[in-house]
């Protein structure tokens, strides 16, 4: 493995792990790229799967899901923003920064809960790539086409960091083709859906499709130090973060409310897209449907959108790597290669099986990701505000001393970050509503308050911990 590690380095490719970036090899003055590799990863159909999830699952017409789309991208767009900031402050991944909060050995537990989660994401990934992929001939299926994304995937992620930079900054443009030409088809038939249910959605119903599409957004929190540890160590925090910003709500917003609208037809006036879609399990074929009209350039844009669903399947698979990595010492001594490789493994049996069943996956997957996101984005963003009093400084984050010594002084003991987490898991559990258990709280029709109920214990139960 050594000799491996050797050749990529000589071929250029990133061999790094988690090992903090220095302050003299953070000089990188592309920032722009902060926009362009989160505007890739969110301009695709991955993407616009999310906003199918209103109509298709939760029955919502097409203006109350437009009404949530905003008001949660808005607002949640923000937080994966925030987090950009510290790759290039401190040259961090993203669990590794996280030491400073949860502590050393704290730290384990969100990172177990990373890996397993974005595992999960990428199933859902490469199920979507997949199935389009499959609507383009007759003699392609799901299960080849998810093969064919999770190599894809694997092959960007095994480059690097770099590599992916310069495979984000091209990637959207297929997408964004093929989007403004469903509108162009579909737009006709839009026109001519309701806006609105047959029967009025209750609160609960809106809360709880919020929750989900929020967890998509903010799931990104943990992806996006990773990408900036290379940039330049003097740029404004402020600038990262509108770039990330614009990068992430530019993206999302029209990718989340295409699919709520073609959805939304798809459920009620237009038979052909509902036949595409199927019993609700088929977004490539819904895309597919959409797109038919325009005969042979319409089967290329199916291979494009499926093909470039690596752009946010690579950075996933990134990450993964990157938080396996910060579970354990010896860990972080496995190649990041070896690590996708095995990850690859994993995703394709398991992205095969849950193919039969996409939303309910989907929906149970995003519910995973929202719950235990909303207590470690509490406790890492307390942390930063309140008592490294927003700076990023060595006094602050003594990162090239503290990052690998479990007793140096400057990291937190995790004695705090373990009790919000209980906290936050006590409130949250009454709170949810899935298929598989309905809390309490939630049996009295509030919707799904997990996700917000955990963040908004978790900040002042942190800080009173800590």
């Amino acid at each position: 493995l050594g000799a491996i590690t050797a050749q990529l380095a000589r071929w250029g490719l990133e061999v790094n792990g988690i090992t903090p970036i220095p302050a003299k090899d953070r000089t990188d003055r592309r920032l722009y790229q902060f926009f362009f590799v989160w505007f890739s990863a969110n301009a695709n159909i991955l993407t616009l799967s999310a906003g199918t999830v209103g109509p298709a699952y939760y029955g919502l017409g097409i203006m109350d899901s437009l009404y949530v789309i905003i008001i949660v991208d808005v607002i949640t767009c923000a937080f994966p923003a925030f987090f950009a900031t510290f790759g290039p402050k401190l040259g961090t991944r993203t669990m590794v920064q996280s030491r400073f909060s949860w502590g050393y050995y704290g730290v384990i537990i969100p990172s177990i809960l990373n890996v397993l989660v974005l595992q999960g994401y990428l199933v859902v990934n490469t199920i979507i790539g997949g199935q389009t992929l499959a609507e383009v001939s007759g003699h392609l299926d799901a299960t080849l086409g998810i093969v064919i994304i999770s190599l894809l995937s694997l092959a960007i992620t095994f480059c690097g960091c770099q590599a992916l930079h310069w495979y984000q900054l091209l990637i959207w443009i297929p997408n964004v083709v093929a989007f403004i030409t469903m509108l162009a088809v579909g737009g006709a038939q839009l026109r001519h859906a309701p806006l609105a249910a047959a029967a009025p959605a209750p609160p609960a119903m809106l809360l709880t499709f919020g929750t989900s599409l929020a967890a998509t957004v903010v799931s990104w929190s943990t992806l996006t130090p990773d990408y900036g540890v290379y940039h330049d160590r003097n740029a404004s925090a402020w600038r990262v973060f509108w770039y990330a910003y614009l990068g992430f709500f530019v993206s999302s917003v029209p990718a989340h409310m295409l699919g709520a609208a073609f959805a939304a037809a798809a459920m009620s006036t237009v038979p052909t897209w509902g036949a595409g879609l199927g019993d609700g399990n088929d977004v490539g074929g819904l895309v597919a449907a959409v797109l038919a009209p325009t005969g042979g350039f319409g089967k290329l844009l199916l291979v494009l959108l499926s093909l470039t669903a690596p752009s946010a399947c690579a950075p996933t698979m990134y990450t993964v790597c990157t938080s396996f990595m910060t579970v354990h010492r010896s860990f972080a001594r496995v190649p990041r290669f070896l690590i996708a490789v095995v990850s690859t493994a994993v995703l394709i049996p398991l992205a095969i099986v849950g193919a039969g069943k996409f939303y309910s996956t989907f929906v149970d997957i995003l519910a995973l990701i929202g719950y235990w996101l909303a207590p470690f984005c509490a406790i890492v963003m307390t942390e930063h505000f309140l008592f490294r009093r927003s700076s990023y400084s060595l006094a602050a984050y003594n990162v090239p001393a503290a990052w690998d010594d479990p007793r140096h002084p400057n990291l937190a003991r995790g004695f705090a970050a373990l009790c919000t987490l209980c906290a936050s898991v006590a409130v949250i559990v009454p709170c949810m509503q899935q298929e598989w258990y309905t809390g309490p709280i939630a049996r009295r029709g509030t919707g799904d308050l997990g996700m917000i109920a955990g963040f908004v214990v978790g900040v002042p139960v942190y800080a009173a911990a800590r």
